[in-house]
């Protein structure tokens, strides 16, 4: 398959954005994965270039490169993140910056390095990976969730403000996934009085991870967002069970969501 679009995808040393970088490359796309300690390579079935998505001159390099090399860039998924857990009490100030630092903020360094390029060719994809926890707040990853629950926010507003430009804004919202985020998840725990609840909701957590679905099921979406001219805002994916939480979350009173999320997280 010979196929023209370049695409870009941070994030891409491991999980989901590896596994993405190498279906698409295998499907013909010219890819470009980042890692912020990658040296530029093209060994792999995929381009890796350096890119620390919380430096704006690492990111404006990364694009440069790209559309020195290909003189284009169509596609751009922000994968890129990192996953801190614990009692929100816990958190310094400064951990929980640093969540927003990578989640939200370098999603939005990423997007206005490329947004100038798509005004210019007058099209392009966005496709931001968020997750089931932007839309359900989860306990004890209060953190993330915000952070998440923030590229939502930006995601909608942004696919308004450049639909005019040809510019197509989209969303994936993996639930438990087989990545190496569970063993790379930062914990934050330090207060003992949350201990049972919380050593309790990691548990269920770490379970239902291990036993998700495999990364490599979010390539295809990609490659299905990004071939339909006129994609939808959000793509779940994930368990029939949390993704019939979302439609609970909104169709029921909050103290019976509560209560279910309450059983479900054993606290």
């Amino acid at each position: 398959m010979n196929n023209s679009r370049v695409i870009l995808i941070t994030g891409a040393s491991s999980g989901i954005g590896k596994a993405s970088a190498e279906f698409l490359s295998r499907r013909g796309y010219t890819v470009y994965g980042t890692s912020r300690h990658a040296h530029v390579s093209a060994s792999g079935p995929f381009q890796m270039i350096q890119m620390d998505v919380n430096d704006d001159e690492s990111v404006a390099r990364g694009i440069h490169l790209i559309l020195e090399q290909e003189k284009r860039l169509d596609v751009v998924v922000n994968n890129a993140g990192i996953h801190l857990a614990g009692p929100i009490e816990d958190a310094t100030v400064d951990e929980a910056k640093s969540q927003f630092e990578t989640n939200f903020f370098g999603m939005l360094r990423v997007c206005k390095a490329a947004l100038p390029i798509m005004r210019q060719q007058g099209k392009g994809y966005i496709i931001n990976i968020s997750s089931l926890a932007g839309r359900m707040a989860a306990p004890y990853q209060g953190l993330y969730s915000a952070a998440k629950f923030a590229v939502e926010g930006l995601s909608e507003a942004l696919r308004l403000e450049v639909r005019h430009f040809g510019i197509k804004v989209a969303m994936i919202e993996p639930g438990d996934s087989r990545t190496p985020v569970t063993e790379h998840r930062i914990k934050l725990f330090r207060t003992p009085a949350y201990a049972e609840y919380y050593n309790n909701a990691m548990a269920v957590y770490e379970h239902d991870e291990r036993n998700g679905y495999p990364p490599e099921i979010i390539g295809p979406l990609i490659e299905q967002i990004f071939q339909n001219p006129n994609p939808r805002l959000r793509y779940v994916c994930g368990t029939a069970f949390l993704t019939a939480g979302v439609t609970l979350k909104n169709f029921v009173p909050h103290q019976l969501y509560e209560w279910v999320a309450a059983r479900l997280y054993k606290f």
